[in-house]
Parts: C-alpha cells; structure tokens; sequence
C-alpha cells in the first residue's frame, strides 16, 4: 500500500462518496475521480514514479483517454517510449487504433488509471497483440476490486495496481 499516494488521492479529493453509476453500467457508493487525480501534478509525479520503479525498459501502452497522461508521465520519468491504444480504429488519417512507433515482437505495459471490470485494459490489450506485440503485465492506478484483476489473468495479462479501493477506502472519515 502507498501511503503517500493514497494522501495525494484524497487530498485531490479524487475519492467521493454518494451514488455513482459506473462505465460498465453498475452503482457505486464511491467514485474514484480519475480526471481529478490525472490533472494533479503531485498525484501525477507519485504515479509516474511509481510505475516507473516496476518497468524494465519495456515501452508503455497508454490506454486512452485515462492512461494517456500517466503513460506520457512515466514516459518522461523512466525515459521509456509509450504508445496510444485507442477504443476503436479513427475514421479519418491514417485510420489507426494503435497511435505512436511500435515494431513487432515489442514487449508492451499497458497503462491505465482504473479497473472495475478491467475491460477497457483487456481491449488495449487485444488492440496491441493484433498489433504484433506481446503484452504480459497491466499497470494499474486503482484496483476496484471488482475483477479486473480476474478478467486481465483470463486473458494472460498479470495486473499491478499502486492500490486497491480497500486501501483508498480504510480510515474513512
């Protein structure tokens, strides 16, 4: 558990609590602001270095639009390259769904903010192994508890998140 960045959520009052619906069509009676955290430089600088301690050169796969601001700050922080993984294909340009340099056969973290289900990861995930390259690990902000963990291991992805909704919610005032 990361005390340090567990105050840094709070005090960026990222944390709330009252009746939420959530992306996957459930409630919540808390909300974990992911906009409020990611526009936080203090929040920002904890997550980037946090992320960065668990990489060994591998580049980054910002999930978008949540995991783009951490993968672009661990980016700079473990001076490793990061790609886009986008929801779906952009009808226009080059037509892409994976945005930056990737070679095949690279080895891809994926970067994401918040899993509840950890569907959008999987999808990043599915996105980027089309793509050719080989993806094993998910780093994660928070970990809802919700079976994220579950659906990324069922798909051969090991997730990592810096806390859980357990160590976010304990002590609450």
């Amino acid at each position: 558990m990361d005390e340090a960045l567990i105050a840094a959520l709070r005090d960026a009052d990222a944390v709330q609590y009252g009746e939420f619906e959530l992306s996957h069509g459930g409630t919540s009676d808390y909300y974990v602001d992911k906009y409020l955290f990611e526009t936080d430089p203090r929040c920002l600088r904890l997550i980037a270095e946090a992320f960065a301690e668990k990489l060994d050169g591998e580049k980054l796969g910002g999930v978008a639009l949540g995991g783009v601001p951490l993968a672009a700050t661990t980016s700079i922080t473990a001076d490793v390259p990061y790609v886009i993984a986008r929801k779906q294909a952009k009808e226009y340009g080059t037509g892409n769904r994976i945005e930056g340099r990737l070679d095949e056969g690279e080895e891809v973290v994926i970067v994401e903010d918040i899993a509840t289900t950890g569907q959008s990861a999987v999808d990043a995930v599915e996105a980027l192994r089309d793509a050719g390259t080989e993806v094993n690990r998910a780093l994660l902000v928070v970990d809802r508890e919700e079976g994220g963990r579950e659906n990324l291991a069922d798909h051969g992805v090991e997730m990592e998140a810096l806390v859980t909704a357990s160590d976010l919610l304990a002590d609450r005032e």
